[in-house]
């Protein structure tokens, strides 16, 4: 996940023109990340039994709330102790817009290799902070936007497809989902061809910062959030990252309310750098709950 991933946000830096050659090249590198995602979720879908639904439901839900809260609670005592502007650029529309938001494509990815059906089914509800909505929320602008419904419909067709097919003959659900796992580096390095580095230098440090508090202290909480409803805390710590499209968040919201211009100028540069950022924390967060419970796991007795 995270080699293809730097690599392909080192082609975009330093070689962006070699991605837009045109053809399949630009299809699988440059833009098939959507495409890919699809169909690895498609096939992981294939992996969920119905019994297992209200456990998705139960776990996604917990981890988007957990989000939601711990971005509206940070940004609330950063806007009341060092006023709107922040502290070293942070506002309180830069945090809440960068740690509200998932990366979904990531967590896709970091879920079919360490977790199991379960956490990948989750993404259906996390989806739903993908996007300025929730941000929109939780900056008491919800009268100005509305929930996308066809956008959630979106991302649950494929895994619902997938999951009905994978229920209805073992072998189908045996042939999709180990062919999920094969999209898993094509679609991370056309993840990492969405990034630039040069967005941290940008930012700077407040930027890296606003991206370790999304993944470390904003991922304390998703992890005990997915803990309480059963899980592993895999699911808790791949949701801990940032969306791409977050970068446009603090633009949708001055576009609501022109007066938030200026912050909104302030924060993108510090949103992308959340976004760079967590794309090569997360993965090591999500690894180290991995490594944690595999410790875990009694050790089976007798002669190898």
């Amino acid at each position: 996940m995270v080699v293809p991933l730097i690599l392909g946000a080192l082609f975009n830096t330093f070689v962006p023109d070699l991605l837009h050659i045109g053809g399949f090249t630009t299809a699988l590198f440059k833009d098939g990340a959507t495409t890919l995602i699809g169909a690895f979720l498609f096939c992981m879908g294939a992996g969920i039994r119905f019994k297992a639904a209200p456990k998705v439901l139960k776990k996604g839900f917990s981890i988007t709330i957990s989000k939601f809260i711990v971005a509206v609670g940070i940004g609330l005592v950063v806007d009341r102790l060092f006023g709107e502007n922040g502290l070293w650029g942070l506002s309180a529309l830069a945090v809440i817009s960068a740690m509200s938001n998932t990366n979904g494509g990531l967590y896709a990815a970091l879920t079919g290799e360490y977790g199991d059906e379960t956490d990948v089914g989750a993404i259906a509800i996390i989806s739903v902070n993908d996007g300025p909505f929730l941000t929109m929320v939780a900056l008491g602008a919800a009268g100005l936007a509305n929930i996308p419904y066809l956008a959630l419909i979106a991302v649950l067709a494929p895994i619902l497809i997938g999951m009905v097919l994978g229920n209805l003959d073992n072998e189908l659900r045996d042939f999709l989902t180990k062919g999920g796992m094969v999209l898993i580096p094509f679609f991370a390095f056309a993840l990492g061809a969405g990034l630039e580095l040069n967005s941290l230098l940008e930012a700077g440090l407040p930027g890296i910062l606003l991206g370790i508090l999304t993944t470390f202290v904003g991922g304390i909480f998703n992890i005990l959030s997915d803990k309480i409803t059963g899980g592993s805390g895999i699911a808790g710590a791949a949701a801990s990252s940032t969306a791409g499209n977050a970068v446009a968040t603090p633009h949708a919201l001055a576009i609501a309310d022109p007066s938030m211009g200026v912050l909104a100028t302030m924060a993108t540069p510090l949103v992308a750098a959340s976004t760079v950022t967590t794309a090569l924390l997360t993965p090591l967060l999500t690894w180290l709950i991995y490594r944690d419970k595999v410790k875990k796991i009694p050790k089976k007795s007798g002669f190898q």
